[in-house]
């Protein structure tokens, strides 16, 4: 079902977080007379300065723009009467959960974040998605939410497909990542509610979470500290820069599932899952390589500065994978879309915006 973002209002959880912020921005950019309400709350995973600054940017943008609004709530989608009062007052007819806590490594030491947010906030936005069409209201039109490439595991198959069993989890974010994935479905049998899951591949760019490898390699290197390269080096990651990231959200958005009646009379649920990936998995050398020649590049590092004394090769993180490789076919074939942006343009770009933000 083709569906047109004009005149829409569309529910983004997460919308400080790095992909809602950004795809925030571009539908309120592109799209005409558009709707935005926005959720995040806005906790210290990371620097809370910087999600402050990614929400100061759509306000300057909404400031400048005629015909599109924008809301913004803090709180939990963990809060169910919160998160009830959000779909009452708004009746969103889009919902893009990207709310979750991030990060593998977290997962380890403070679980309960994760069943807080990834289990209990996903179950809330269900729930309200299903009761949107009460008294025979027309609801929620399509929810699309966030999974990961995590979900794939130590699957030795590559590259990783939708159609690949992901039952073994080698970490708590990744089998809540399933779980999302699991209860999504559930849901769009039960209550034929169009649903599609996107498997994220090591998203990166300009404001991105400084937890993740290429902010924190460069925020220990600027300080001279050493940075740690994991299984020596012998990892290859699909980097995914954040527009290509955006632009394929978008266009799932606006083709929901369409919905069918089996042979039993039931609903067949209306639900898919996609990869997005840049299909082209980099050496973790490599990425360091280039994201040295950069910071040289950009006058944030010297050109004599001594990177081999400032690099260690250290053994494989629990929790972690050897390789993200996306199998972007469907993707490919459905939207006709495929992430196109170079590591090293996705780098620079990134490196530009944190010369300027930390005022180098």
């Amino acid at each position: 079902m083709v569906l047109n973002l004009a005149e829409k209002t569309i529910l983004i959880t997460g919308a400080a977080g790095f992909i809602g912020a950004n795809l925030t921005l571009q539908l309120l950019k592109c799209t005409e007379s558009i709707h935005v309400v926005g959720i995040d709350n806005m906790n210290d995973y990371y620097d809370v300065g910087l999600k402050e600054w990614r929400l100061s940017q759509i306000d300057k943008l909404i400031n400048c723009h005629r015909g599109s609004s924008w809301d913004f709530v803090k709180g939990s989608i963990a809060d169910k009467r919160m998160v009830e009062g959000i779909f009452k007052d708004y009746a969103p007819d889009i919902v893009v959960n990207l709310a979750a806590q991030a990060g593998v490594r977290y997962s380890i030491v403070n679980p309960d974040a994760y069943i807080e947010s990834n289990i209990i906030g996903f179950y809330n936005i269900l729930e309200a998605c299903r009761h949107s069409y009460d008294n025979g209201s027309k609801g929620v039109e399509h929810l699309v939410y966030a999974s990961s490439s995590s979900v794939y595991g130590s699957n030795k198959k590559i590259p990783y497909s939708t159609d690949d069993k992901v039952d073994n989890p080698i970490s708590l974010y990744a089998a809540s990542k399933k779980s999302n994935e699991l209860m999504a479905h559930a849901y769009a049998k039960l209550y034929n509610i169009p649903s599609t899951g996107l498997r994220f591949f090591t998203v990166y760019g300009p404001a991105g979470r400084p937890d993740m490898a290429y902010f924190g390699f460069t925020d220990k290197l600027r300080n001279s500290e050493c940075i740690q390269i994991f299984n020596y080096g012998n990892c290859r990651r699909d980097f995914t820069y954040i527009d290509d990231i955006v632009e394929g959200i978008e266009c799932v958005m606006c083709r929901a599932p369409e919905r069918k009646i089996g042979e039993d009379g039931l609903p067949i649920a209306p639900y898919t899952i996609y990869n997005i990936g840049n299909n082209q998995p980099e050496s973790l050398l490599d990425f360091v390589n280039i994201l040295q020649q950069e910071l040289v590049f950009a006058g944030i590092l010297p050109e004599d500065y001594d990177f081999d004394a400032h690099k260690e090769l250290v053994p494989m993180q629990p929790g972690d994978v050897p390789v993200t490789y996306a199998d972007t076919t469907a993707l490919e074939r459905d939207f006709r879309f495929k992430p196109k942006t170079e590591l090293r343009d996705g780098l620079r770009k990134f490196i530009q915006w944190y010369k300027e933000f930390y005022r180098i």
